[in-house]
C-alpha cells in the first residue's frame, strides 16, 4: 500500500476518535416507528449524524427514507460494497462504564457500538477518505452502505434493495479477522403456551429484549415463603449456580445470574433464562415451564429438542432462548438456532415442534446459510491485505453470527475484532482499543485498493 495512504490514516486518529465518540453518544436502539424514522427517533438521529459526518468528509450521501444511507467513492458502474450498521442492541445488565458516552480509558473506548458496529463502520469510511485524498485511481467504485436494522429484522436491507441495486461483491466489517467466509443458517422460533393451572404459581417473569442475546439475569416472582427461599438456597448450593431469593409481601423474588453474550457464541456463557427454568421446575413448576426446562434448560446445542447436528464446514448448531415472558395468561419465548451449512432446516423445525408438545410454534425468522469459497478472488485479496498489515497468517473461518455479507452474492465478514481480542459484542462494558481500530482502518484501505484500484 502506498506510503501516502499510511500517513493519511495516521493523521486521522484524533478526528476519527472524536467522530466515533459522537456516534457512540447516540443510543441507537430500535424503538417505535415515527414519521421518517422507521426504527425510532434515536436510530434516525444516528443515521442523520452519520450522513452529516460523511458529507463533512467530502462524500456524496443518499438517505433511503430512514432505513439506510449510502456513501460512494468513484463513479465507475461496477461497485465494491462495504456494509455496516448503525443500530445497536439494548444496553443489558452488568455495565461498570457508561454505555453511551464514548469514555476513553487506557487507550480503550467504551460504549455500546464501539465494536458492533459503529467503530468498524466508521473505520471503513475513513479508509475511503484516505484512498480519496491519496488520489488512488479506481476502476471500480466503493459504496459504503450503512443500515439501521441489522440487530432486528433487516428491514433496512430489504428496503434498500428494493430501491437500489446492491453490489454483487464486498464485505461487512462486522465480525472478526482474519475473515469469515461461512455463516450458518438462522432459524428463530416463536413459542407460546397457556399458563399451567397447577404446580408452582409464577406471578411475574419477563426477561430478554432480543432473540440474539444470551440473557445475563432473570428474575421471577412466585408464590411462596421462607421455606421457598430455603429451597432456592439449597438448590444453589447443590448446583453451584448463583441463585438468590428474597421473601416479600407479594411472594418470593427469585434471581438467576448468568453470563451474557451473543447468541451465536454460547461457549463460556451461561443463559440466565435456562437457569431460571431449571430452578422453577425444582420448586414445583409443571406444564410448559417443566417442558422448557427439560427440552431447552441450559443446553446450547438443541440436543433435547432433537436438533443437535454439525458439519465440517461450520461445526455445531447452537440454540439460545433469548426471551421468556409471562403475558396475559400465556408463556412466550424465542429460540434462536444457528444452523450448520449442510443442515436441513425443515427437519430441524419438525423436530423442535415435535418435542414441544402443547406449544404453538411459529417461524419468526429463517435465513439460509452463506458460503464463499476460500479460493475466490475476494477471499484471497482480503486475506492478503490482512497479512500485509498484520504480519499474521490469514485463514478463512465460519461463524454462527449473521452479517450483512449474506445480502451480497459474494460477500464475507471482515474484521474488525482481532484474534487475540475478547469479543464483547452484545455484552456489558463493550469496548474497542483505538490502536486496533486504526490498524483495522489500514487493513480496510489496503483491501479496498486491492479490490477497486486500477
Amino acid at each position: 500500500m502506498e506510503k501516502k495512504v499510511y500517513e493519511l490514516i495516521d493523521s486521522y486518529r484524533d478526528a476519527y476518535t472524536e467522530m466515533l465518540q459522537r456516534w457512540i453518544r447516540v443510543p441507537s436502539v430500535r424503538s417505535d416507528a415515527e414519521d421518517g424514522a422507521p426504527f425510532g427517533r434515536d436510530v434516525r438521529k444516528m443515521l442523520d449524524t452519520a450522513m452529516e459526518d460523511a458529507r463533512s468528509l467530502g462524500f456524496p450521501v443518499r438517505d433511503f427514507d430512514g432505513y439506510a444511507c449510502d456513501v460512494t467513492l468513484g463513479d465507475a458502474e461496477e461497485k465494491i460494497a462495504v456494509l455496516g450498521h448503525l443500530d445497536v442492541v439494548p444496553v443489558g445488565d452488568g455495565w461498570t462504564k457508561p454505555p453511551f458516552e464514548g469514555l476513553i480509558e487506557n487507550g480503550r473506548m467504551y460504549g455500546r457500538g464501539t465494536n458492533d458496529d459503529k467503530g468498524p463502520a466508521l473505520a471503513s469510511l475513513f479508509a475511503m477518505k484516505a484512498i480519496k485524498e491519496a488520489g488512488i485511481p479506481l476502476k471500480k467504485s466503493i459504496r459504503l452502505i450503512l443500515g439501521c436494522d441489522e440487530e432486528s429484522e433487516w428491514q433496512d436491507m430489504a428496503y434498500y434493495g428494493a430501491h437500489e441495486q446492491i453490489p454483487d461483491v464486498g464485505f461487512s466489517p462486522d465480525a472478526s479477522f482474519p475473515l469469515i467466509n461461512t455463516e450458518k443458517g438462522m432459524l428463530v422460533l416463536a413459542v407460546f403456551a397457556p399458563v399451567s393451572q397447577s404446580g408452582l404459581k409464577i406471578l411475574e417473569l419477563s426477561t430478554g429484549d432480543r432473540v440474539n442475546v444470551i440473557p445475563g439475569e432473570c428474575r421471577a416472582l412466585v408464590e411462596g415463603n421462607e421455606d421457598t427461599a430455603a429451597q432456592v438456597r439449597a438448590y444453589a448450593e447443590k448446583t453451584g449456580l448463583p441463585y438468590t431469593a428474597e421473601v416479600t409481601d407479594k411472594g418470593v423474588w427469585l434471581k438467576a445470574v448468568g453470563i451474557p453474550g451473543h447468541s451465536a457464541y454460547p461457549e463460556g456463557k451461561r443463559n440466565a433464562i435456562g437457569m431460571m427454568l431449571l430452578l422453577l421446575k425444582e420448586l414445583g413448576a409443571d406444564g410448559p415451564i417443566a417442558t422448557l426446562a427439560d427440552k431447552v434448560g441450559m443446553e446450547h446445542d438443541g440436543r433435547s429438542l432433537g436438533c443437535a447436528c454439525r458439519d465440517e464446514i461450520s461445526e455445531e448448531l447452537t440454540c439460545n432462548m433469548g426471551i421468556l415472558k409471562l403475558e396475559n395468561g400465556k408463556w412466550f419465548c424465542t429460540l434462536d438456532m444457528r444452523c450448520p451449512v449442510t443442515a436441513d432446516q425443515e427437519k430441524l423445525k419438525e423436530s423442535a415442534i415435535g418435542n414441544l408438545q402443547g406449544f404453538e410454534v411459529y417461524i419468526g425468522t429463517q435465513k439460509p446459510p452463506h458460503h464463499v469459497p476460500a479460493e475466490s478472488e475476494l477471499v484471497s485479496s482480503l486475506l492478503a491485505a490482512y497479512e500485509e498489515e498484520t504480519g499474521l497468517e490469514g485463514k478463512p473461518m465460519s461463524t454462527g453470527g449473521g452479517t450483512y455479507a449474506k445480502v451480497l452474492k459474494q460477500g464475507v465478514a471482515f474484521g474488525a475484532l482481532f484474534p487475540d481480542e475478547e469479543d464483547l459484542a452484545h455484552q456489558a462494558d463493550e469496548y474497542e482499543e483505538i490502536d486496533r481500530l486504526m490498524l483495522a482502518m489500514k487493513i480496510y484501505a489496503n483491501a479496498l485498493i486491492r479490490l477497486a484500484a486500477e
